[in-house]
């Protein structure tokens, strides 16, 4: 009771396409991605508010 082994792993994932769905997960997958990088970015502490005003507006750029 402390690791995972293989065929936990192999269950854990079959699990998790038949809740979802094959195409789902990719989606799903850049969602978390993106979250976490959105969390990253708001834990960093900026002291120059102009800083992160021009990145917010490079960021609205690129999308």
């Amino acid at each position: 009771m402390g690791t995972f082994g293989l065929t936990e792993i192999i269950l854990i994932l079959l699990v998790v396409v038949l809740l979802f769905g094959g195409r789902k997960i990719p989606e799903l997958m850049k969602g978390l991605g993106q979250g976490m990088k959105e969390f990253k970015k708001a834990s960093k502490v900026e002291d120059d508010p102009d800083k992160m005003k021009a990145e917010g507006e490079n960021q609205k750029k690129e999308e």
